[in-house]
């Protein structure tokens, strides 16, 4: 009959047994908020004992592509969501003068670390290294607790980087007050003035700034630093759409001053 919508197998087993009506018991969850616990500490154990292992490979790496001209200012650069921050060219111009980037790790907390950028003479600014550093800032409790056999204490187990990280900063020693990337760019707040600028303006006010809205530190830290090859090949990231990879092939148009080395990865 004209207009009759049939039912669709298992309709029925629906309305009898919808996944809404489950209802977790008490020891049912005791039971998977131990399991989190568990995968937690697994987790920091395994970060912990990675940078152990990881540490010794980056300090032979460091000489090695410390020796190739313009090494780090590319393989930043082919990170997507920094090149955002780096777009003015005199930003370019003085990043590629960046001979050396650390990363430096917290002894007692590794999820905590200082961040070096290392350069050579410049036009710019006097300072030959610019830090900055995330660190940890436990509370007065964390002095009265005992690590256990595997060296992890309850606070390792509940770290918060919004609580328990302080960034820091530095004033750039410019060569040229009138010339200061930090004043010809400065953040600009959004009209509603709210806690994230609208604009970042120049890179440099990552370091003159305490605050890091846009995680600069961290995606450096831990996707640019531990594959820095690869991304000084253009081979990591695949932040960018099939757009962005078409506009790739016109050189002109995505020339960055920083003599990038083309890709080696095909295109499909």
């Amino acid at each position: 009959m004209a207009g009759t919508k049939r039912a669709s197998p298992g309709d029925e087993d629906e309305k009898k047994y919808p996944i809404s009506d489950v209802v977790l018991t008490e020891e049912d969850a005791a039971k998977l908020t131990q399991v989190r616990k568990d995968l937690q500490r697994a987790e920091v154990i395994l970060e912990r004992n990675a940078q152990i292992m990881l540490t010794p490979v980056y300090q032979k790496r460091r000489p090695v592509v410390k020796a190739i001209p313009k090494f780090w200012p590319i393989a930043l650069m082919n990170h997507a969501m920094f090149a955002i921050h780096v777009q003015h060219k005199a930003d370019q111009l003085a990043l590629s003068y960046l001979e050396d980037l650390w990363v430096e790790r917290d002894s007692k907390e590794p999820r905590c670390f200082t961040l070096e950028f290392h350069f050579k003479e410049n036009p710019h600014f006097n300072n030959t290294v610019l830090k900055k550093e995330y660190k940890y800032v436990p509370s007065k409790a964390v002095a009265d607790e005992k690590p256990d056999a595997e060296g992890l204490t309850p606070s390792a187990l509940e770290f918060s980087w919004e609580q328990d990280v302080k960034p820091s900063s530095m004033k750039i020693d410019w060569k040229d007050a009138a010339n200061a990337l930090t004043k010809l760019y400065p953040r600009e707040k959004g009209e509603d003035d709210d806690d994230d600028p609208a604009e970042s303006g120049s890179f440099f006010n990552y370091f003159e700034h305490e605050d890091d809205p846009f995680e600069i530190g961290l995606n450096i830290t831990n996707e640019v630093f531990p594959e820095a090859v690869d991304y000084f090949l253009g081979e990591a990231g695949g932040d960018l759409d099939s757009d962005d990879e078409e506009d790739e092939e016109d050189e002109d148009a995505d020339e960055i001053d920083l003599e990038q080395p083309k890709s080696k990865k095909q295109k499909v």
